[in-house]
């Protein structure tokens, strides 16, 4: 599988929220995120093609910080890491120990996961909605992107227990939905400096423009 396939979900993640409080799932999103500056906890996550055959499976675990460095790593069924240090996102993959660089850009800034980050944000780039009907034992946060601002998604959604993420759904621009179920989320942890950065070893192979 390409690497760039493999690493597309990094447009899935880094945000934060803190709307108006309101009865539904906007008050849970409000609870979850008020006064967060950092958030670590585990994923497994499915692609599902428009036919609904599941493409790719994965876990692993994901660390977001105040104002937009993400850490999302891999850990089966094979190894990958996504390092967003607020500056360039780097997509490693020791397997062909290659590695590739970019600037950080509208894709993360305009990622749904930034409204668990950063609470402006979410009525500013988005359309929200609350589901009516309980899906799966969830109350779900919908959100479609405004017209002007760029993003490689058609729609989000946080689907929660009570006041907890336990779900986010996305679907893209070629109407591929990806699922990403979330636990043993950890509020506030304090992370080592090197969490959000990414050195590549003597012999990895980059591309890309560091």
């Amino acid at each position: 599988m390409p690497m760039f396939s493999r690493f597309r979900y990094i447009v899935f993640t880094v945000a934060l929220l803190s709307g108006p409080v309101c009865a539904g799932p906007r008050a849970d999103l409000s609870a979850f995120t008020r006064g967060l500056k950092t958030l670590q906890g585990h994923f497994s996550q499915e692609i599902i093609d428009t036919q609904g055959r599941v493409k790719e499976r994965s876990n692993g675990t994901v660390a977001l910080s105040l104002p937009n460095l993400l850490r999302w790593e891999c850990d089966a069924p094979y190894k990958q890491l996504v390092v967003a240090d607020g500056k360039r996102v780097w997509l490693f993959d020791p397997d062909l120990n290659q590695a590739s660089v970019r600037l950080q850009g509208n894709e993360e800034r305009n990622s749904p996961l930034i409204a668990l980050i950063d609470p402006i944000q979410l009525d500013l780039k988005y359309d929200v909605s609350e589901e009516v009907a309980m899906r799966d034992g969830l109350r779900w946060l919908s959100l479609r992107p405004r017209v002007g601002i760029e993003a490689s998604f058609q729609s989000a959604s946080f689907g929660f227990a009570q006041t907890q993420l336990a779900r986010m759904e996305l679907v893209d621009n070629l109407g591929q939905r990806t699922v990403i179920v979330f636990s043993g989320w950890q509020r506030n942890p304090v992370f080592a400096v090197d969490t959000f950065r990414f050195t590549p070893g003597k012999n990895v192979d980059v591309i890309g423009d560091r």
